[in-house]
């Protein structure tokens, strides 16, 4: 993996020249806002374009390389630029090494400067970056730059340029009857899994698969807007928080003023997002979010447990009539090398409502083990069945389950 080296040249070159202007006598946090009002922002427009070609160049090569995310800048990464491949991160030696300030300074030059005053002032901003090849494809990016021990640090992560097909997931006709408008028009449903388990390209496949099956009108609230749908059976708008809406919560209740039949809430992150996403559900439009949850069990826990425990009663209920399915995924290493899907689906019954409603949600488990006419499935049965299939090895079976008990006994392990 080679950048072209006249980029890696050029950049090399400017940072080096760039840090000399730096001021030495800030250090700390103020460090930040003195190179960006004394070297980041008087860069002329030649010497800015240099680092952004630079930068695209190792983005491009990231792509190339089959690389999720990169991660470069602060202390943590030793001065080297990281690549996470296949689940593991590695320090990439070709990209070469930088000192941190050189670091600091490309890392503000992929911002405007609105965006570095919001940067300096919160110590953390999320934000979308696009670049386009010498074939005028565009890619983008969903990006996370914050501080570190006083230097910057950036996190980049690939957008597929191309949305997942609904079909290569294997849900039950049951389960897709349940995503899909034609069928059901109102309701909650939540992708749950930890950073990195593919809820986006998840709901992306969603989406996608509305747009090819409805007449309908879709509003997408996310932070950053990744995939960017073109509207096709279904008018799909976009709205990302901070620059078409203020939050999450605003853009939810917005929503309800224009005329939606599915809304998607990029993430319920606080009390007030998850509260504004029951409201939506519970006025009748069809509601897509995500949690960062292991399981549908800890997923309707956490949900009632963001209330006082005076409303909590009232919750469980609102809760229990909304859900019509969670979807609880992880992304582990497969035997070809590459990373496989493995998910627990959870589908409201009568009986799931009912325990739900009775705070008794530690035996939905064994109703999730039970109901596969519905197409539910606990995550140990779907890695019992990817191993059977030889798609993952039996260790990465037992050590990504969330009961060991369980997984135990399915794949009869003494």
């Amino acid at each position: 993996m080679t950048l072209q080296s006249q980029n890696l040249n050029k950049a090399k070159e400017l940072l080096a020249a760039l840090t000399q202007k730096i001021p030495q006598t800030f250090h700390d946090s103020e460090r930040q806002t003195v190179i960006n009002r004394e070297v980041v922002s008087k860069v002329r427009y030649e010497q800015r374009m240099i680092l952004k070609d630079f930068l695209d160049d190792v983005l491009m090569q990231m792509r190339k390389f089959g690389a999720s995310d990169i991660e470069f800048g602060g202390y943590g990464c030793n001065h080297e630029v990281w690549l996470r491949l296949n689940g593991l991160k590695y320090p990439i030696k070709e990209f070469g090494q930088y000192r941190s300030d050189e670091f600091n300074i490309l890392i503000l030059n992929a911002l405007t400067p609105s965006q570095r005053e919001f940067l300096l002032e919160k110590r953390s901003f999320d934000f979308s970056y696009t670049i386009t090849d010498s074939d005028g494809n565009k890619f983008r990016y969903r990006a996370c730059a914050y501080f570190e021990l006083h230097d910057l640090a950036l996190n980049m992560r690939a957008i597929n340029s191309e949305i997942r097909p609904y079909e290569s997931y294997g849900f039950h006709p049951y389960v897709t009857k349940i995503l899909n408008l034609v069928h059901t028009k109102e309701g909650l449903v939540l992708i749950t899994g930890i950073t990195g388990s593919g809820k986006s390209t998840t709901l992306d496949a969603i989406i996608d698969l509305n747009n090819r099956s409805i007449e309908g009108h879709v509003v997408v609230i996310s932070r950053p807007i990744e995939y960017i749908h073109r509207s096709q059976r279904c008018m799909i708008r976009h709205r990302e928080v901070g620059m078409d809406t203020s939050s999450f919560k605003n853009g939810t209740i917005e929503a309800l003023r224009q005329d939606p039949d599915v809304i998607i809430i990029g993430e319920m992150r606080d009390s007030d997002t998850i509260m504004s996403a029951l409201e939506a559900a519970d006025s009748g439009h069809k509601v897509f979010s995500t949690l960062h949850t292991y399981s549908s069990v800890e997923s309707i826990d956490r949900i009632i447990g963001e209330v006082p425990s005076e409303e909590q009663a009232r919750i469980r209920h609102r809760l229990a009539d909304i859900l019509r399915c969670v979807v609880s995924q992880r992304l582990i290493p497969g035997l070809c090398k590459e990373l496989v899907l493995a998910k627990e689906i959870m589908v409201m019954t009568p009986s799931i409502n009912a325990a739900i409603k009775n705070n008794n949600t530690s035996e939905i488990y064994q109703m999730i083990s039970e109901g596969g006419k519905y197409g539910m499935t606990t995550l140990e049965q779907d890695l019992r069945q990817l191993y059977w299939e030889k798609k993952i090895s039996l260790d990465t079976a037992f050590n990504y389950a969330n009961n060991k008990r369980r997984m135990k006994q399915l794949l009869e392990i003494n």
